[in-house]
């Protein structure tokens, strides 16, 4: 490959994210004394804008904060930049008061979209609702669930016995999807990860890669005997039948970084042993 090749692939050969509108910030914050501490120093020195008006919003907390937040501006197409003021920061920039616009203006852009499940009940009740990380169906009583796994409409596992299975995003996949031995996805990947929890039968199935265009449904075997619980983020919904899962790709999600620290750049060193 020549030089000249080389370069062309060099991440700094990406065309550079829209400069980010930075005059009216709004800012959230987690309630610890930390987050809150930091949300008192930057409103003196930015102001605080409602997010309705907000150019931009900035999250103030850790990795729980960040989700809500981004639950909350689902819908709004404002970019999201998070501050490290909790316990896990992996999708936070490091924290500081110091040129914060100047900072939001050179930021890099992730765009992210949502898994939407839709959940049936045993009462024929529908639960529907967005997840950022992953949907998860979990075992409700001391005997592993039984589950039949389709997509596309076409079965693929007639019976998987486990403790539950999960659909991550690759957002998603250095969560919960990685403490169950899932595969840690690029954040550009067009893929999803399908991770069983816990697998008894087939014991040695570790899941599969999915094309994020796939449409995923759950069916659970002996609802009565075997209760499950489905979980899109923090939405749960109790005692379904079927779970049906796609990636929602009328919902776009801006997330902001700070160059050299994107979060395409964390997913590929947690490859490697950890941002």
């Amino acid at each position: 490959m020549s030089t000249s090749a080389r370069q062309d692939r060099t991440p700094s050969s990406r065309p550079a994210s829209p400069r980010i509108a930075t005059d009216h910030i709004a800012f959230v914050a987690s309630t610890s004394a930390e987050a809150q501490a930091a949300l008192a120093q930057l409103v003196q020195l930015y102001g605080n804008a409602e997010p309705h008006e907000a150019d931009v919003v900035v999250a103030l907390g850790g990795d729980g904060l960040m989700l809500q937040t981004l639950h909350q501006q689902m819908r709004s197409g404002k970019p999201i930049y998070g501050m490290h003021r909790g316990t896990v920061g992996f999708l936070m920039n490091e924290y500081s008061t110091v040129d914060l616009r100047t900072r939001l203006a050179a930021a890099r852009e992730t765009v992210i979209h949502p898994l939407l499940m839709r959940a049936t009940d045993i009462y024929g009740e529908v639960h529907i609702h967005h997840a950022i990380n992953e949907v998860s169906l979990f075992r409700q009583s001391h005997q592993a669930a039984r589950l039949r796994i389709s997509i596309d409409e076409r079965e693929r596992m007639s019976e998987l016995v486990a403790d539950g299975i999960m659909v991550a995003t690759p957002a998603g996949s250095t969560a919960y999807n990685l403490s169950a031995q899932g595969p840690i996805l690029p954040i550009n990947a067009h893929l999803l990860a399908l991770t069983p929890i816990s697998p008894f039968r087939p014991r040695r199935w570790r899941g599969a890669l999915l094309p994020d265009s796939a449409f995923v449904v759950i069916d659970v075997l002996e609802v009565d005997k075997r209760p499950v619980a489905a979980v899109a983020d923090h939405d749960e919904a109790r005692d379904v039948r079927r779970v049906e899962v796609i990636s929602d790709k009328t919902i776009a999600m801006r997330m902001l970084f700070d160059p050299g620290h994107s979060l395409e750049e964390r997913i590929l060193s947690e490859q490697f042993g950890g941002y």
